[in-house]
């Protein structure tokens, strides 16, 4: 097990230790903190430490230096929009995030047929979900557990089948609503988990009109849902009403929408920052486009996203030295 999983080091202690090394292994952050005229040695608490926007993703190579990638996820983007990146230095330590996490939030592979709807993730390559996916279902080593494209029949009719391991359905929101719509059923010991994304295929709507179809079609009590990125190497997961909840190595802040250099308390929204101490071999601190608040140490919610015209703190231009570009 890798150090950063280790819960006899405190949060802060071990994020504070990936701080000062970040600081000198990335070079993308490094130059980054010294655009702000940051005194390393002075930072001595989380809420202190500067987030890296998410955007550098897109342009930049984000990993500690003397590392090579053993893989690079890469996310999927609209028409015509810049893809961001993520290098892998260290698979392994993703890995361990992905299944310390699940078997954190809902216990062992092994006690689940793992169903995945990722018809858009599916249908590119490097994506880290699908990654994810195709691991948990290995490790669920249930005959019927698997990926599903668009044939929405055949897994309405798995589906159906009674089934002595509990079911996880995990999916595309635009897919498990073409699901819904196409073939309702009562879903029986079966957790409902959705991904996010409408992907271009259907109008966005707002989580909890997504969650209550759902909820309507397939006659389940609650709506699960799993918080993840390309730019992360951890998830959160939500067991319903749409809060979710980090594992122990990952952590969120709210930073304010006017001041992206000021985080502000529980209960209020603004922008997401988030600690991912599984990010080692590239950077931890990473200020999102997501909108939310948080509730405690561990619990948030989601409220949308920033329009660009509303992002604050990303015109602090790189300059183009080797080391920045991907």
């Amino acid at each position: 097990m890798h150090w950063v999983f280790d819960n006899n080091i405190s949060f802060e202690e071990k994020a504070l230790k990936i701080f000062r090394l970040q600081a000198e292994e990335c070079l993308l952050y490094k130059h980054y903190l010294d655009l702000l005229k940051i005194d390393v040695e002075k930072i001595n608490s989380i809420r202190k430490i500067p987030f890296l926007p998410i955007e550098f993703f897109k342009s930049n190579t984000i990993l500690s230096k003397d590392k090579t990638a053993q893989i690079t996820f890469s996310s999927s983007g609209t028409t015509g929009q810049q893809q961001s990146q993520h290098h892998i230095a260290e698979l392994s330590i993703y890995e361990d995030s992905f299944r310390q996490a699940f078997n954190y939030f809902y216990g062992s592979p092994k006690d689940y047929r793992i169903l995945a709807l990722l018809p858009s993730y599916l249908e590119r390559e490097g994506s880290s979900l699908v990654y994810m996916c195709n691991q948990l279902i290995k490790d669920s080593q249930h005959p019927q557990s698997g990926f599903y494209l668009n044939n929405l029949k055949d897994l309405s009719e798995i589906l159906s089948q009674n089934c002595d391991s509990k079911t996880l359905l995990i999916g595309v929101s635009y897919a498990l609503l073409d699901l819904a719509e196409q073939f309702p059923q009562h879903l029986k010991n079966t957790i409902v988990m959705e991904t996010g994304g409408m992907k271009g295929k259907r109008q966005e709507m707002i989580k909890s009109e997504l969650h209550q179809k759902l909820k309507s079609s397939f006659q389940v009590h609650y709506i699960h849902s799993e918080y993840g990125m390309t730019e992360l190497l951890s998830q959160a997961y939500s067991k319903g009403n749409g809060i979710f909840e980090s594992p122990p190595w990952m952590k969120v802040l709210i930073r304010d929408t006017e001041d992206p250099f000021q985080l502000i308390s529980h209960n209020q929204t603004g922008g997401l920052n988030i600690i991912d101490l599984a990010n080692i071999n590239s950077c931890s601190f990473i200020a999102t486009q997501d909108l939310g608040k948080s509730f405690d140490d561990t619990r948030f919610e989601l409220i949308g996203r920033f329009n660009q015209a509303d992002l604050r703190g990303c015109n602090l231009m790189l300059e183009e030295n080797d080391y920045t570009k991907s």
